[in-house]
């Protein structure tokens, strides 16, 4: 049996070139790989941190991806979870599908009710079947690990009413109403959460109108979206405290992101959700108890609590010599994929800590070390230059 092995084997062997040259004018170069992008991150008062975009749409609205493609392609930003967030009165795709399709559909010519942000629909109402494109995304999200939220986006005129996200729904389909806050009320008996979309967007402020002031007041509205690809409206922070509404940051994609932020050398736009598990209660009870972060373009803002322990569990210090005058060198070392910009508060002088390195600093004898950390955001500045985060490291500490 050993020999009958060893000679098929061989045979195996000498027939390899033989293949290779059925076309011998054909060459098979080696594949580059394609590797997903990780964000190495801390864990925040005992959370995992996931990585979520919130705002993303598709061919089902006035996106260029399709639903499966926007799974994979959030799998290689480096993501957690997706929330396809289509829009429920704007989808100007449809006429191209019927057309693409009129074989099949004969009793429709022409789409319907497609275009409705700035009127109400007709009798037919929305024809679509707008849950398909998280039934799309589900199982590919599962097959690579990722998390997928059903969602809608609630589409109206921007500056008198504007766009909410529908988080967790149950049925897209039933949330239109001809009156936007009824929209907004019908996806929150489904138990669904509402997120404020990019509030200042084709508007002169990012202040509350009646309508945001009436939605607000009758507590239908979870979270806001301060950060909307790299538009940042830094007021919108303290809303989000005194309200107690989760932060958060997405691409609000239309299409691809690869250019947007990889191609620049970015991570993705994302919301840092602090979680124990991936699941859908977990993230939902994360956001319910304000437990998010918001990420854009190397910047992470949030409440100062959930910050600076961000910062704690990022950083590590340690004194590293004390000369014969007592003077200290302090070593800071990055766990993280995140730099931090510091600002030394007592010389003014900045300084670039990148990820997974150390800088240093010089402390003369009991003296504190403190600095800003200019890429942290806990509140609002009327010329923000970065998050106002002082960090401190009393002489006591420093030995």
């Amino acid at each position: 049996m050993k020999r009958l092995s060893i000679l098929i084997l061989a045979l195996l062997v000498a027939a390899a070139p033989l293949y290779a040259q059925k076309n011998p004018d054909l060459r098979y170069l080696p594949k580059a790989q394609v590797q997903r992008a990780e964000m190495i991150l801390p864990q925040v008062k005992g959370y995992n941190i996931y990585k979520a975009d919130f705002h993303i749409h598709t061919v089902y609205s006035d996106g260029d991806v399709s639903a499966k493609g926007r799974v994979t392609e959030a799998y290689y930003d480096g993501l957690d979870i997706i929330s396809i967030t289509d829009h429920l009165e704007y989808r100007p795709y449809e006429p191209k599908m019927l057309k693409a399709t009129q074989g099949y559909h004969k009793i429709l010519p022409e789409a319907k009710n497609h275009k409705i942000t700035h009127k109400a629909a007709d009798k037919d109402g929305i024809l679509a079947d707008l849950n398909v494109p998280y039934e799309e995304a589900k199982k590919p999200a599962q097959r690579l690990g990722m998390l997928a939220i059903p969602g809608v986006e609630i589409t109206r005129h921007p500056d008198k009413i504007g766009h909410y996200n529908a988080l967790f729904v149950k049925d897209a389909n039933t949330i239109y109403d001809p009156d936007p806050a009824q929209s907004i009320r019908n996806a929150k008996k489904q138990g669904a959460l509402v997120m404020h979309n990019h509030p200042g967007w084709k508007r002169k402020t990012v202040d509350m109108n009646e309508f945001h002031q009436q939605v607000y007041g009758e507590g239908l509205i979870d979270g806001v979206e301060i950060v909307n690809g790299g538009s940042f409206g830094s007021k919108l922070i303290k809303r989000c405290l005194d309200n107690k509404l989760f932060m958060a940051a997405a691409t609000d994609a239309h299409s691809t992101t690869h250019y947007i932020y990889d191609g620049r050398g970015y991570f993705r736009t994302c919301t840092f959700v602090l979680a124990k598990e991936l699941s859908l209660k977990a993230v939902k009870d994360a956001l319910v108890k304000d437990r998010t972060l918001a990420y854009a373009y190397d910047n992470v803002i949030g409440s100062e609590e959930l910050v600076r322990e961000f910062f704690n569990n990022s950083v590590k210090m340690n004194v590293a010599y004390t000369s014969s005058k007592g003077e200290k060198t302090v070593v800071f070392t990055n766990m993280t994929s995140i730099p931090m910009r510091l600002r030394r508060a007592a010389k003014g002088d900045g300084a670039l800590l990148n990820p997974f390195q150390s800088i240093s600093f010089k402390v003369a004898k009991d003296k504190d070390l403190t600095f800003t950390v200019l890429n942290l955001w806990t509140a609002d500045e009327e010329h923000p230059k970065g998050m106002n985060l002082k960090v401190a490291y009393k002489a006591k500490d420093l030995k």
